[in-house]
């Protein structure tokens, strides 16, 4: 992996439009959002990922030596780290959150049932002999084999901006660890105007809205983007922290289905890894890794 010079004004215009044209999308998206256009929305969301990438072609900056050709001879095991560790931790800190607060688990899944009752899907689900848990555990499946890598072709629009582009010039300015804390808080503040404007994440009625959300939710992208250039720098190829960042949107949801819809104000805390009780298994990797490398510098 060649490092890039990037200069200031080459940075400054990349952050320019990387969140100028994404604010705007996120808007236009959050007004599709409340008027309970799911679709568009989504598909606005979707795009707007990909406003990181644009950011650095108007900005000039060159794309060789992100490691677009792959070079995984002796690093094959990145890419079960990538493709399940996102998983471990969820699944861990899930599990920390509904130990914690055990009276928030629903064991009939309403939300689901109720979500797919009103989009008709629970009467083909039923059709065609399926139920609610063999559903989520189809989706966990999906969401440890094929999904990451379906996710990883959108998630390669923010992969290319945040950490080809992003986190090399700030570590370059600021040291590895300094620079990826600010990285992520970044990265985390680029969600924002969805966040506020549509309660992507953790929803409008939970506890602290709407100032607590983002708040928490850069605190989840620092710890997320230290492993995410971790696994970057292992691997020297793009697509790998691409990879882990589809794993991550994959599983990412999974856990809300199981919280008893009278308690969905205590998003902020979890079962979402996003949550201040459920990242603690995604802080402490992070933690672990910032100290590992400390160590080889000192």
């Amino acid at each position: 992996m060649v490092k890039k010079q990037i200069s200031k004004k080459q940075f400054i215009i990349y952050l320019i439009v990387a969140f100028g044209l994404a604010w705007i999308l996120q808007i236009v998206a959050s007004i599709f959002a409340n008027k309970g256009n799911e679709i568009v929305f989504r598909g606005i969301l979707a795009g707007c990922m990909y406003m990181p990438f644009l950011g650095v072609l108007v900005a000039r900056i060159p794309l060789k030596g992100m490691g677009w050709v792959p070079h995984l001879k002796g690093r094959i095991r990145y890419i079960f780290f990538s493709l399940w560790m996102p998983v471990l931790l969820s699944v861990i800190g899930g599990v920390l959150f509904f130990v914690i607060l055990p009276k928030v688990f629903d064991p009939e899944f309403t939300s689901l049932r109720m979500q797919m009752e009103q989009a008709g899907a629970l009467q083909q689900l039923e059709e065609q002999g399926l139920t609610i848990p063999i559903y989520l555990v189809i989706t966990f499946v999906q969401a440890i084999t094929f999904a990451p890598f379906i996710n990883m072709l959108v998630a390669l629009g923010e992969e290319v901006g945040w950490r080809g582009v992003m986190f090399q010039y700030l570590k370059d300015k600021l040291g590895i660890t300094k620079g990826r804390i600010v990285g992520g808080a970044i990265w985390g503040c680029w969600h924002w105007p969805v966040m506020i404007l549509a309660g992507y994440e953790y929803g409008k009625e939970y506890i602290g809205a709407p100032v607590l959300g983002p708040i928490v939710f850069c605190l989840s992208t620092m710890a997320m983007g230290i492993i995410l250039d971790y696994v970057y720098e292992k691997t020297e190829t793009i697509w790998m922290p691409s990879l882990m960042h589809g794993s991550i949107n994959a599983i990412a949801t999974l856990f809300l289905f199981m919280v008893k819809p009278e308690y969905s104000n205590l998003s902020i805390l979890g079962p979402a890894f996003i949550g201040i009780i459920s990242m603690v298994p995604m802080l402490a990797l992070a933690v672990i890794i910032c100290l590992k490398q400390s160590k080889k510098q000192a």
